[in-house]
């Protein structure tokens, strides 16, 4: 059946609105790159920490709410204060709870921004990819055989940044499901430093100073995530090896 003149509009609309989405959260992105970076801070926390206690002790419901909304706002729209956020879940609900919310919001955003750029220009991306023959289809194509390691990688590795982790595996076709489950599972060792940090913020609030996010970098804290980015990577070295090896 012909197309006619009508389609070619409704087919553009409907090409607008796929990338909507993303483009939403691009902007918003950029919005608050310039005007939240100085709102969300350890200073801002540390002036009203008296408040989101007391706040806290009164709507413990409403402020887990709350609290998950915004961080969830902060990763979905790739917002300044992630960090800031983790070290204030351990704050207000110590390390258990803080480390389930921590880890609740920031694969809720994670995913949210995922689908977002999966429905727009991911899906156009990797349509192209796979019907080119260039370099670019055999990443993506090695990329499918170890989705599961690599996704763990990106997750467990510091120095990728959180939203290349999210935006990245969208924009080349990854399956929704290893992204979810890489990045709930991904996220954990992180989540319990950060939010580890935030158990003793008080006692640095009261000394005047400012939490160490170095921890982090610390040989002992360090050590295991670099091992479990090891344990994530051998199933792609040892497929190598054998394709090397003709087994």
């Amino acid at each position: 059946m012909e197309k006619t003149s009508q389609d070619t509009p409704k087919t553009q609309k409907a090409g607008l609105m796929r990338h909507a989405p993303l483009a939403i959260i691009l902007t918003v992105a950029a919005i608050g790159f310039f005007t939240l970076r100085d709102y969300i801070t350890f200073d801002t926390l540390r002036e009203h920490r008296d408040t989101l206690l007391a706040f806290r002790d009164a709507n413990f419901a409403l402020m887990v709410l709350a609290f998950i909304a915004v961080y969830f706002a902060i990763v979905a729209f790739s917002l300044p204060g992630a960090a800031v956020a983790s070290v204030t879940g351990g704050f207000l609900f110590g390390l258990f709870l803080g480390t389930v919310f921590n880890v609740t919001a920031a694969s809720l955003g994670a995913m949210t921004i995922f689908l977002a750029a999966r429905w727009g220009l991911g899906q156009t991306l990797a349509a192209k990819i796979e019907t080119s023959d260039g370099t670019m289809k055999k990443l993506k194509a090695g990329l499918n055989d170890n989705e599961i390691s690599v996704l763990f990688l990106m997750r467990l590795v510091p120095a990728v940044p959180f939203f290349v982790a999210n935006l990245l595996p969208a924009l080349v076709g990854v399956k929704f499901i290893n992204f979810a489950f890489t990045t709930v599972l991904g996220i954990i060792p992180g989540a319990i430093v950060f939010t580890w940090i935030g158990v003793g913020l008080g006692e640095v609030f009261d000394r005047g100073e400012s939490p160490d996010l170095s921890l982090l970098w610390e040989p002992q804290i360090i050590g295991p995530i670099l091992g479990l980015s090891a344990l994530a990577a051998m199933p792609i070295v040892i497929k190598a090896l054998r394709g090397k090896k003709g087994i």
